[in-house]
């Protein structure tokens, strides 16, 4: 027999209005129905448990209970006798007429398709001999029962400049019940550090995004982010860093209506590797907010992801008709050698309002002739002189 909770029992309100036929009559059967809530009788709630009727569905992730119970229908003693169920073995020296072998056996379901309940029991007459017999137990007139999926889970991968990683979960309820989310957590790999983005604080408190009610409705879907960082002793092997694919895996743990466990932990997560080429742009530091046709600074980082060649490069600066760069352009950096980087900072100004776009770089490998260009690296919002800008 599988051992279930019992669920909230719910009947189906049937009423009418006091000038109809049936008056008052059918309130009064409601307000005297031992099943309903006293003051809410029309809404199908209840104050009264169940028993499952049916063996039900399973879901993955949740434990799996059964009684199992071995009865000696015969009048003589058996000796020796041994149930195996699954992983779960009971040995009992002696068991007498009419008595029994109680068990009760869990099984945390880890995988969809079809399970089969198998129980083998063997034991020795008084005769000495040796009897064996297995059972195949039924549900629903089934030998098998199906394991439905509880969550359906979805990610997204978004590779920022500064080798951060950010990851969107999305996590949809498709069960027919409401489940309470106690907690959705991201394991990372060894190369990376997480941080959860789904609170905030508000007076010194971590509120979460979500609201102070936990609850997922069905088919409702909820989004949760986070930002994996490289671990120091990564971050400084650009080539590294570079082909690591693996991000780590989801943990999710959930209650159903009456504080039934489920749980469940995706595979390893796997994100496409940014492909940067030889040589890799990013930015360090720049202004939120500028001042229009006033110089600001900002530093950049070039990284030369080869893990063979030293490069000798040259950086040149083209002025859009928005961005202009001030320095010498046309100038040596030095050799870069492979897997190494160096920071460069650079002054620049803007001669229109708005939102505009950092661009107009070129990085060149004197040995090989090639020109690398870094178009839209950034955006800075420019303002008039007259406002002041906050540092």
């Amino acid at each position: 027999m599988r051992l279930t909770k019992p669920t909230l029992f719910t009947n189906i309100p049937v009423t009418c209005e006091e000038k109809d036929l049936p008056g008052d009559l059918f309130n009064q059967l409601m307000r005297d129905d031992p099943s309903t809530v006293n003051g809410a009788e029309i809404l199908m709630l209840g104050e009264m448990l169940t028993l499952p009727q049916n063996f039900g569905n399973i879901f993955l992730g949740e434990t799996f209970s059964s009684y199992i119970s071995v009865h000696n229908d015969s009048n003589q003693v058996v000796k020796d006798i041994l149930v195996k169920v699954s992983a779960s073995n009971a040995a009992v020296a002696e068991l007498k007429p009419d008595c029994c072998i109680d068990d009760v056996i869990h099984h945390e379901v880890k995988e969809i398709g079809t399970h089969i309940l198998v129980c083998a029991v063997s034991y020795t007459t008084q005769g000495g001999e040796k009897m064996y017999f297995r059972k195949f137990f039924k549900f629903q007139v089934l030998i098998m029962t199906m394991v439905l999926k509880p969550l359906d889970v979805k990610t997204k991968f978004y590779n920022a400049e500064t080798d951060e990683v950010f990851l969107e979960a999305q996590i949809q309820n498709i069960t027919t019940s409401p489940m309470f989310m106690e907690k959705v957590s991201l394991e990372p790999s060894i190369m990376y550090n997480v941080a959860e983005l789904n609170s905030v604080n508000q007076a010194g408190e971590c509120v979460t995004t979500f609201g102070s009610r936990a609850y997922l409705q069905p088919m409702d879907t909820r989004q949760y982010l986070y930002c994996l960082k490289p671990k120091k002793e990564f971050a400084e092997k650009a080539g590294i860093i570079k082909g690591v694919t693996v991000i780590g895996k989801l943990d999710i743990v959930w209650k159903t209506n009456l504080g039934e466990r489920g749980r469940l932990q995706t595979s390893q997560l796997q994100r496409m590797a940014p492909g940067y080429g030889d040589v890799r742009l990013s930015l360090e530091a720049i202004p939120d907010t500028v001042n229009l046709e006033e110089p600001f600074h900002i530093t950049c980082k070039i990284t030369n992801c080869s893990s063979e060649r030293t490069m000798d490069l040259v950086l040149e600066m083209c002025n859009t008709n928005s961005i202009h760069w001030c320095g010498i352009s046309g100038r040596q950096l030095g050799k870069l050698h492979p897997s190494s980087s160096l920071c460069l900072a650079l002054t620049l100004l803007s001669s229109v309002q708005g939102l505009q776009s950092v661009s107009g770089l070129r990085l060149t490998d004197t040995f090989l002739k090639r020109t690398y260009e870094y178009d839209d690296i950034a955006q800075v919002c420019v303002v008039s002189s007259a406002i002041k800008v906050e540092s």
